[in-house]
């Protein structure tokens, strides 16, 4: 089995560390192609180095372009590189440009596609990020979904329950796996002036580039009777600075601007602070992974699954609400507890062994092919079934081969679907076809 690895941001590297750990540690072949979305190959170099990486095979090195144009140079390019090393499978992660771009060349290859944390969904279609997710999964053959409710949205957009695998997030393997160099190896601490602090991340342009969030934002931030620190994105300096907010931030005795972090510092900020208020998606599952509260300044999320748990609370950005609601954890021990011991939905740090393991049973088992179709069907249409009777998901398609339950519920709320699940009591809609060979 040949596995190509797409990354284009750093995110997506550290997530797939740790499957590139287990590809290694099983011996089979793999190649690494890094579009260099964000950054020059020199300092992507070095981050593969920092967190003790093979270096990429390929470096597209597309940089900063617009949208269109990263696109289509990553898939020119990887039309290319895919039939030249004759791929098996192609892996990629996340919801990045470099991720669709990645699934839609091998798609059109007919080569595999595994998405790793496939599945999320804002719904909220004017985010870049959300259209990447959707066609990244309309062109993949494998969905590694993180929990059960990212695998109720694929089942709801149609795809096969058997097609989905929960792994859980990949996240919780890399901040096992890279906390322990961060430990190692950064020294940010000693750059750090409080004992105490809120880390604060803001970069999404839903909020640095609009006037009256930014400005809430920062208002907030002067007015919180805590320390903050603040590693500070180019583009949300350049912001605060036309909007003449940044001074006012460094003027503040308890907030510390400093400079971009990297990962591995930035790690180790975070596993070090009190709480965390992010706009970042990233940040949300490191969060309740390293058991540090987290308040999200949007007004959506795709990791809905941190707040249900209770590690992370959505409060948009109004000034009134993101104080109160920092006051409301840091002031009260017993919220503090709760928020911090909160049940990781993410997973136990062996999501890469089950990607892994999948791949490995679906190569063997001679089904990481994308082939022609030898039977004709025809679609008849959808139905809805009650069933009462003590049988399976797997025991039902079976005795309506010509049938595949495409949602099931239980009491009015969708279920997800597993082969082992019993149908009895519940609702299900299924997908029928007529078998005309």
């Amino acid at each position: 089995m040949k596995i190509g690895i797409v990354l284009g941001t750093r995110p997506e590297i550290i997530k797939m560390s740790p499957i590139i750990d287990e590809i290694k540690k099983n011996g089979s072949e793999f190649i690494i192609i890094h579009t260099g979305q964000h950054y020059d190959i020199e300092m992507s170099k070095q981050f593969f180095i920092d967190l003790k990486l093979p270096l990429p095979d390929y470096n597209i090195g597309i940089g900063s372009n617009t949208a269109i144009n990263q696109i289509s140079i990553i898939i020119s390019e990887l039309e290319k590189i895919l039939i030249n090393e004759s791929i098996d499978v192609v892996l990629v992660q996340g919801d990045t440009n470099a991720v669709l771009a990645g699934a839609l060349a091998a798609n059109k290859l007919k080569i595999p596609v595994g998405h790793v944390e496939a599945g999320l969904r804002s719904f909220d279609k004017n985010m870049p990020e959300e259209i990447n997710r959707l066609m990244a999964d309309n062109c993949s053959s494998l969905y590694f979904v993180p929990t059960p409710e990212t695998g109720i949205n694929l089942q709801n957009e149609g795809v096969n329950h058997d097609a989905i695998y929960v792994t859980g997030n990949t996240i919780v393997d890399a901040c096992n796996r890279n906390l322990n160099i961060a430990l190692e190896t950064s020294s940010v601490k000693d750059e750090i002036v409080f004992n105490e602090y809120i880390l604060l991340t803001c970069h999404r342009a839903e909020n640095v580039d609009d006037e009256e969030r930014l400005s809430n934002i920062v208002t907030s931030l002067i007015n919180l009777p805590y320390n903050i620190v603040f590693p500070i994105h180019p583009h949300t300096k350049k912001s605060l600075e036309n909007l003449n907010l940044y001074e006012k931030l460094a003027d503040c005795e308890h907030i510390q601007i400093t400079r971009p972090q990297g990962y591995l510092d930035f790690l180790c900020l975070l596993s070090n602070s009190s709480l965390v208020l992010t706009d970042s998606g990233g940040v949300q599952e490191e969060a309740i992974t390293l058991n540090i509260p987290c308040i999200t300044l949007r007004y959506n999320t795709e990791r809905p699954e941190t707040i249900l748990a209770g590690g992370n609370i959505l409060v948009g950005t109004e000034s009134n609400a993101i104080i109160e609601n920092i006051k409301n954890i840091l002031d009260n021990e017993d919220i503090y507890s709760k928020m911090s011991n909160a049940v990781n939905p993410y997973g136990d740090g062996t999501s890469a062994e089950k990607i892994y393991t999948i791949l490995e049973n679906q190569y063997n088992s001679d089904n990481l092919k994308i082939t022609r179709a030898d039977r004709i069907m025809d679609f008849e249409g959808y139905y809805l079934e009650e069933i009462n009777e003590n049988i399976s998901v797997e025991e039902y398609e079976n005795m309506h081969y010509d049938c595949i339950i495409e949602q099931v519920f239980s009491k009015g709320n969708p279920e997800y679907i597993e082969n082992n699940l019993n149908l009895n009591n519940k609702t299900i809609i299924i997908k029928k076809f007529k078998d005309k060979s």
